[in-house]
């Protein structure tokens, strides 16, 4: 079964109500970080738990040494997940109402958990359920407690200290995920230094996207990698963002494309500039 799997709305609506399916909303806005709950309130696909980005796709940020969105203890995540209803064999399914990033973000922790197999992301999000004419629930999701066993997988994350030491290597694909404006360093609307990690390529994650919200079709999406890589191997790649939520897309949609996943950089940006040590670049 591929690592990276999309759903459409229809066939998640076939399999609403299967025992072994458990799907997560994971709706967020970072202008109004209460804006994802106040809509999961407001409607959601029946069965679906709500994922807060803060409180559970996240862990406490430390001013001056983390990024903005940590990654979350990987126990308490796992025991989160089982609260959720998750089992090693349930099949997942992930959602947002936006392009993805946040669904993305979940689907990256599972398999960082060890959940590689049955977790798929709905394809355009709410936007195409509610354009398929499907209904939204009011009703809270059954309880039922799982018995996920995962355990974290270092190998898929690299640190700010060995990534700057292989700034510069012959085999380091680097890739931000941010839109090339911020990549420049022409504005940044959201940290406090502007640019990017020297030797970055911009590889904006909506450009995974067709101007209906869906993920390209695979051979587009490889050769979009491709032109990145270089000829460089797959798995040398390092994904990075503002925060380490948007990079999770990049994978995913590399993912879809049948490539090995890369590393990413989980502090991303905003971790990065916190060291006044560490090089910064603007332009291209």
């Amino acid at each position: 079964m591929p690592l990276a799997q999309l759903i459409t709305p229809q066939q998640l609506a076939e399999r609403l109500g299967s025992p072994k399916l458990v799907i997560l909303d994971c709706r967020f806005a970072l202008e109004d970080v209460d804006y994802g709950q106040r809509s999961y309130a407001q409607g959601h696909i029946e069965g679906a738990h709500f994922a807060d980005l803060d409180r559970d796709l996240s862990g406490p940020v430390s001013k001056g040494r983390t990024g903005r969105h940590p990654l979350p203890d990987a126990q308490r995540l796992v025991e989160r997940l089982r609260e959720w209803g998750l089992n090693n064999d349930s099949e997942v399914v992930l959602y947002d109402d936006g392009p993805g990033a946040f669904a993305a973000r979940a689907w990256w922790l599972l398999v960082w958990l060890g959940k590689r197999s049955g977790v798929a992301i709905l394809d355009g999000g709410l936007k195409a359920w509610h354009a398929a004419h499907l209904p939204l629930s009011l009703d809270p999701p059954p309880k039922r407690e799982g018995t996920f066993s995962g355990e974290p997988d270092a190998k898929l994350l690299i640190d700010a200290d060995h990534l700057g030491k292989r700034l510069g290597s012959a085999d380091l694909t680097l890739i931000d995920a941010r839109a090339l404006p911020r990549f420049r360093g022409e504005v940044e609307p959201i940290d406090p230094v502007a640019g990017h990690i020297p030797g970055a390529q911009c590889a904006a994650f909506t450009d995974n996207l067709g101007a209906d919200g869906r993920f390209l079709p695979a051979d587009q999406l490889k050769q979009r990698f491709a032109e990145k890589l270089g000829g460089r191997t797959p798995e040398q790649l390092v994904s990075y963002c503002g925060s380490g939520v948007t990079a999770c897309h990049n994978l995913f949609a590399m993912a879809l494309a049948g490539y090995p996943l890369g590393k990413l950089y989980a502090g991303s940006w905003s971790e990065w500039i916190n060291n006044p040590q560490h090089a910064v670049a603007t332009g291209e």
